[in-house]
């Protein structure tokens, strides 16, 4: 299965601002998809904002990578 490469601006356009929109965010190179996630409501995650990488972030977290195993993969991200 061939996936979708984002980019930051084509990232930054599944950032939660349009309802109509899927909400992503990228971590190591995937782009995953946070869409109806609780923790993800209107686009942001504590100080965090989806539509970007957020894999700088996860030294400062409460939580470590196993978080992203229940959320889907749709996509590469290639700064």
């Amino acid at each position: 299965m061939i996936m979708k490469a984002f980019n930051e601006k084509e990232l930054k356009q599944f950032d939660g601002s349009d309802p109509a929109t899927p909400v992503y965010i990228a971590y190591k190179g995937k782009v995953y998809d946070v869409t109806g996630n609780p923790l993800f409501m209107d686009g942001m995650h504590f100080e965090h904002y989806s539509g970007e990488d957020l894999t700088d972030f996860l030294g400062d977290a409460p939580h470590g990578e196993e978080v992203f195993e229940e959320l889907a993969v749709v996509g590469e991200f290639k700064k």
